[in-house]
């Protein structure tokens, strides 16, 4: 009786998942037919249940997944191809894309203009939401993560390219490669959350754009600009960007760009600078912010001049400035910025350093000039070093740079 008991379980369950695919073959049928059957205007509900990928929307819809519904794309191809003006995609699970770099394969591609992507969780699919020649999109509330593979070959959680005028606010991004801006202006990134990827935030050709209010910490890098200007960073915290490429902030060949009011705390790198600003006679403004308890605080790549480091407040770093081929940064305005490790007096009571904060280089030269030795950089060797070099020099120490009006108090 055991027996047969057993045998009756193993044959009610095989119905059982038989009906189930059925059920489930239908609902994925449908989904297509039921978006190639709807109205412009159209709201379709989905509901909770798995539905077949890939789809394609192509008309000026809504569909609504009630955050109980998954589009599972099987392994090619995007989950969602949206190509369109005007359609809304909300509350839905969108998973197992395929695995093409060249194609793009994502949980959703999009190729129209005023789209809102919202409320969303994107998981195991290469890239998250790619954006290519498409404006005045909305991305929002979204969570998004790729696949389980090395970090460089997944794919970006979001990519911008060609694209203009998106409003790319308040998602959650994880275990992905890059949110990356290319060849695109005028968008807005906002009150966005990234970890454990590698660039947080990469921009390549891009202008005019504003970063505010994001919050990235545990990646390789936070945020980095090429050759973008015109840009806007304001008000986000980037805290451990560490390893050899670890930075906060970064730019290359990058002009105009106001930096204010940021948090950069416990990377390898707070600011670093490569050739920027690089069109003539423009200024990088870079003011009021925290850096502290970083590696390095500001690491210029050469001596270059243009940047203008007003109010910022220096704390708690290993090293304040470095300068990596051998010259200083004096060829840039410090004005105004708190030093944590000033060692002058305020006998006028003005809150401002009688005499200027100047930065030396010692003997942790070392580590700037010979690649190798900075791996010793922040060792109990070099730091002895340094010391007996501040003692009784060995040579005459190197200026980096110097801040006329070191302020006493960090507000």
């Amino acid at each position: 009786m055991h027996i047969a008991a057993k045998h009756i379980k193993v044959v009610l369950y095989a119905l059982m998942l038989n009906f189930v695919s059925q059920v489930n073959a239908v609902e994925l049928k449908s989904l297509q037919e039921r978006i190639d059957a709807a109205k412009k205007g159209d709201v379709i509900t989905l509901e909770p249940g798995v539905y077949k990928g890939p789809i394609l929307i192509d008309k000026t819809i809504t569909l609504d997944g009630q955050n109980k519904a998954t589009i599972d794309a099987g392994g090619k191809g995007s989950v969602i191809y949206l190509d369109t003006d005007g359609a809304v995609i909300r509350n839905i699970h969108l998973t197992n894309s395929g695995n093409s770099h060249n194609d793009i394969d994502a949980g959703i591609q999009v190729r129209g203009n005023f789209n809102v992507i919202k409320d969303s969780v994107i998981d195991n699919c290469l890239f998250g939401i790619d954006l290519q020649q498409s404006e005045y999109n909305v991305v929002r509330r979204n969570e998004i993560s790729s696949k389980p593979v090395d970090l460089g070959m997944r794919g970006d959680a979001i990519r911008l390219w060609y694209s203009f005028g998106n409003k790319i606010t308040h998602n959650y991004t994880h275990d992905s490669r890059d949110t990356v801006v290319w060849y695109s202006k005028d968008n807005l990134i906002a009150n966005n959350r990234s970890t454990r990827g590698r660039y947080a935030l990469h921009f390549m050709y891009a202008q005019y754009n504003k970063i505010e209010n994001n919050h990235y910490w545990n990646n390789s890098v936070g945020i980095f600009l090429m050759y973008s200007d015109g840009v806007e960073i304001r008000n986000n915290e980037v805290s451990h960007a560490n390893g050899a490429t670890g930075v906060g902030i970064g730019m290359k060949e990058s002009s105009e760009i106001a930096i204010t009011d940021n948090k950069l705390l416990y990377n390898a790198v707070g600011f670093y600078l490569d050739v920027s600003p690089f069109q003539p006679d423009t200024v990088n403004h870079i003011e009021n912010n925290l850096v502290a308890f970083n590696n390095i605080g500001v690491r210029f790549l050469n001596d270059w001049p243009g940047n203008h480091f007003i109010n910022n407040k220096f704390k708690s770093n290993i090293n304040q400035v470095s300068v990596s081929d051998g010259g200083t940064a004096n060829r840039n305005k410090w004005d105004g910025n708190y030093w944590d490790d000033y060692q002058g007096f305020d006998l006028n009571k003005d809150a401002i350093g009688d005499t200027p904060y100047e930065y030396y280089s010692y003997a942790d030269r070392i580590w700037m000039d010979v690649p190798g030795a900075e791996f010793f950089k922040g060792s109990p060797v070099l730091e002895v070093l340094d010391f007996l070099e501040r003692l009784a020099p060995f040579s005459p120490p190197e200026l980096v740079m110097k801040d006329n009006q070191p302020k006493l108090v960090a507000k």
